[in-house]
């Protein structure tokens, strides 16, 4: 089918454009944005060794997206797959890394250049591609298709925004869904405007997220940081963004005397923050710790900051009390999930339209409370730290609401089970 003007103006100024592209490679990775010995994979160049067999390709952007497709991984895995599994950022990349399963292996996904993604899939040739959420990058698209690729959306979700967006390039965005050849929408409001944008073939399967296992932590380690901070009360603020730290620095003020010995942990969402959160727990004249310079918290320290990748489920485990980032400033929140599993009560601040069936279900199951100041997040985080009964409590009503949610991973996977006997069975590209 012929693809509309603007595609094709697209497609033709990402090939005149790629010295340019290159220049933003470098640039990214001078900035640490880039991994500096694995900058070919992003040009479509491989760095590994194409595993032998029929082989899908499964994609998601960033951390969460990602982690989210390792149960379909696994299954596909176990179904005498080879799996190749990529993401678009250095976190996700090195989470990735502790969970892929045998004959599975990770690329960063290459810029969506013609000339990139035709050296990429010539290489990887896979028989089946599954993008993870609302991924659609054209010149990828219509690769696949001129390949006959099947190509399936797992996980789908069209946000309001993205939704208002494409609805003003209709026949864009038509042009492209009719390249998918099924989408998987995680709700029923995400298969409608779907289905409204063009897509032929959608199903419901639900969320991925509420079937992922929570992020482990060695025992050992959890064992040790436990007796580290025994006896003293302890809230993590975990994936913050800028805004957010300071939210948490005021609250920490503002209970020490109430809350001796109080301990507050805050994990940024970019690492590479550490230096600069703790230069604002000093200017709030609090005694701060970075975990990055190997440091532990010992009883001289207030604030402890996890500039650290790949940790998350160890201090999950450590606080009995989360607040979510992302959810004080107007990001649209990080997924609850991996606390609620591993028990702990939820706070979170009034943005949540990232994960909005998320914060819904576990808020009306009173597993999780809104605050809207740092006022609210202060009495709310004082008295879950002061009443242990009602923390538990949430604890367990935040779990249970997850746990009554999932079933997205066998659903998704009885949706694409034609495609994977297809992949099976398929020749090589």
């Amino acid at each position: 089918m012929r693809l509309p003007l603007l595609i094709r103006i697209y497609r033709t100024m990402t090939s005149v454009l790629e010295p340019a592209v290159i220049g933003l490679l470098y640039w990214r990775q001078r900035k640490g944005r880039e991994d500096k010995t694995r900058l070919g994979e992003r040009r479509g160049y491989p760095s590994r060794p194409r595993p032998k067999g029929h082989l899908v390709w499964v994609h998601g952007a960033s951390n969460g997206e990602t982690l989210s497709l390792m149960p379909i991984v696994e299954r596909l895995t176990q179904r005498g797959l080879s799996v190749l599994v990529t993401s678009g950022t250095k976190t996700s990349a090195a989470l990735i890394a502790r969970r892929l399963p045998p004959g599975a292996v990770h690329q960063y996904l290459p810029l969506d250049v013609p000339r990139y993604i035709r050296r990429f899939l010539k290489y990887w040739k896979p028989d089946l591609a599954l993008v993870a959420e609302s991924e659609i990058w054209p010149n990828t698209v219509v690769a696949l298709d001129q390949r006959q690729i099947p190509l399936v959306m797992v996980n789908g979700r069209m946000s309001d925004r993205s939704y208002q967006r494409w609805q003003k390039l209709p026949r864009n965005i038509k042009a492209l869904l009719e390249r998918f050849a099924l989408c998987l929408a995680q709700t029923t409001e995400d298969a409608e405007r779907l289905v409204r944008l063009g897509a032929p073939r959608v199903l419901v399967t639900g969320n991925l997220k509420f079937d992922s296992p929570p992020p482990p932590a060695d025992p050992r380690a959890v064992a040790h940081l436990a007796g580290l901070v025994a006896g003293r009360p302890v809230w993590l603020a975990a994936s913050t963004h800028p805004g957010e730290e300071g939210s948490a620095l005021a609250v920490h003020r503002a209970l020490a005397q109430r809350h001796p010995n109080l301990l507050t942990i805050i994990v940024p969402r970019h690492p590479q923050r550490g230096p600069e959160i703790a230069a604002l727990a000093g200017q709030a004249g609090l005694r701060a710790s970075r975990r990055s310079q190997g440091m532990a918290p010992d009883r001289a320290t207030d604030v402890y900051i996890v500039d650290t990748i790949g940790e998350m489920g160890l201090f999950y485990r450590l606080s009995p009390v989360v607040l979510m980032g992302g959810t004080l400033v107007p990001v649209g929140g990080h997924n609850p999930i991996e606390p609620a599993k591993l028990g702990a009560a939820i706070l979170h601040g009034p943005h949540t339209h990232n994960a909005a069936e998320i914060y819904e279900a576990i808020d009306k199951a009173r597993g999780a409370l809104l605050v809207n100041d740092n006022a609210s997040l202060a009495r709310a985080t004082s008295e879950l730290l002061s009443n242990a009964a009602l923390t538990r409590n949430m604890a367990r009503a935040a779990s249970d609401a997850v746990q009554a949610l999932g079933g997205a991973v066998d659903r998704t996977i009885q949706s694409i089970e034609p495609f994977i006997v297809q992949a099976k069975l398929g020749a090589r590209r």
